[in-house]
């Protein structure tokens, strides 16, 4: 594989293009007849062979070195928001972007908009320092906190409801003023009145309010733009980093985004929203973070992964869909750099996503799948819930509920595993949400 990037002017905006040689990676695989015989590492098994029978030796031993495993060898270390940001050599400012409006949804919500400044410790904040804008709707009625879903998205917030209110800001677009440029070349561009709601159908706002949930989201370009090099950009060029191949790369420093909208919001006394009852978020990319932020910070009581496939929710060893090769090929940036050496050997790697599932036990997790979504892996995201299975039973739960067999398309199944198939494609859906807020429902209401 080769890797050519130039860096040049346009329009006076310095622009990152990366071109990749794909002569050399295997296509995907849509074949279930050439899934590799594989063994899965065994969960409830410590490094040094002992095995896990308690979950006294799960919480000390076994979930600390499997998420220790996943930091060094796929997701990249950063340092936590939820420490003093002080303690690693940020700050932040909160500011409000207009003012509430509680009439919106023809008066079932409230919108908020905040912004979230970031800046090097001991120096004035500057307008070319990262700024994250989080909108966030509350439902009007009922009484007492307030449980929430929080996301991110992918085009700018003006994309998720079609509200004139809502602050229009700067989004990452090709120079022609696409999404997905054949060339990899995204420029910072302002969001435009015509976007408006047009990733509507993916949030389903009305119906969150409709069942008592907050929602709570940013684009995740706000974090670190979406394309290699992006670093440059986003919050990473305020953390120091040095280069090693154990760093948090992008989807690890949307993760640890989500972790500091989730802080900022529930500090925030006005929203009410309670702490005890945040969900965490996300679709094909933004899914693999949500899990990973889900991993990594015990304070999302509950996880949602739709459509996450490879280096999310769907088995890495059963080399189905879109590989690990493929991905650390296309998207050399979403992974930390000791990530790719396990593209060409998968079985290299000291664990599977099944075991990123269990780091979540016992929180309730839903993993959800499209049938003509193969480039995710249905299949292998289903199988990673069932193999998370063992570890959920020994912490008490009921984890995938005696579920043994991928399910029919549309029929969820699942415990504290949730899990469904259902039709169509690589999308989010209002079926999608419907699973999610019942599930949610199930496991905060009872």
């Amino acid at each position: 594989m080769m890797t050519l990037s130039r860096l040049f002017t346009l329009s006076g905006i310095a622009v990152m293009s990366t071109i990749f040689c794909y002569a050399q990676v295997p296509p995907a695989n849509f074949d279930e007849s050439k899934v590799p015989n594989y063994v899965l590492p065994e969960p409830l098994l410590t490094k040094d062979g002992r095995k896990v029978d308690s979950p006294e030796l799960w919480k000390n031993v076994r979930r600390p070195e499997l998420l220790a495993l996943f930091e060094e060898e796929m997701y990249g270390k950063l340092p936590s928001p939820m420490d003093n940001l002080r303690s690693i050599g940020l700050s932040v400012a909160i500011t409000s972007l207009g003012t509430s409006d509680s009439t919106v949804f023809n008066g079932k919500g409230t919108r908020h908009q905040l912004r979230l400044h970031l800046c090097k410790s001991g120096e004035d904040i500057k307008e070319e320092d990262p700024k994250i804008d989080v909108l966030l709707y509350l439902p009007n009625h009922g009484a007492g906190k307030i449980p929430a879903f929080i996301g991110l998205n992918f085009r700018g917030n003006h994309t998720v409801a079609d509200d004139p209110g809502i602050h229009l800001g700067t989004v990452w677009r090709t120079p022609q003023g696409g999404w997905d440029g054949r060339d990899n070349i995204f420029v910072p561009q302002p969001a435009k009145e015509e976007e408006r709601g047009m990733q509507a159908s993916r949030w389903q706002v009305e119906m969150i309010l409709d069942r008592g949930y907050a929602l709570i989201t940013a684009n995740y370009n706000d974090i670190e733009p979406d394309f290699d090099g992006g670093s440059k950009w986003g919050v990473r060029r305020l953390m120091g980093q040095k280069g090693e191949p154990n760093e948090g790369n992008a989807i690890a420093t949307w993760a640890w985004g989500l972790e500091l909208i989730r802080d900022a919001t529930v500090r925030a006394s006005h929203l009410n929203l309670d702490p005890e009852k945040m969900v965490v978020i996300g679709h094909s990319r933004l899914g693999k973070t949500a899990l990973w932020a889900g991993a990594t910070n015990p304070n999302f009581a509950l996880v949602i992964s739709n459509n996450s496939g490879s280096g999310g929710a769907a088995l890495s060893r059963r080399e189905f869909g879109e590989t690990l090769l493929l991905t650390n090929t296309a998207r050399p940036h979403w992974f930390c750099d000791n990530f790719k050496k396990h593209g060409r050997d998968v079985s290299s790697m000291p664990f599977d996503q099944h075991e990123l599932i269990a780091l979540m036990a016992p929180r309730p997790v839903y993993i959800a799948s499209a049938v003509e979504d193969k480039w995710a892996d249905p299949r292998g995201e289903f199988l990673s819930g069932l193999y998370a299975d063992p570890v959920y039973r020994l912490l008490g739960t009921d984890g995938i509920a005696g579920v043994t067999e991928m399910p029919d398309i549309n029929r969820p199944v699942g415990g504290t595993i949730g899990y469904h198939v259902r039709t169509g494609v690589h999308d989010v859906t209002e079926y999608d949400w419907k699973q999610f807020l019942d599930f949610s429902d199930r496991h905060f209401k009872r």
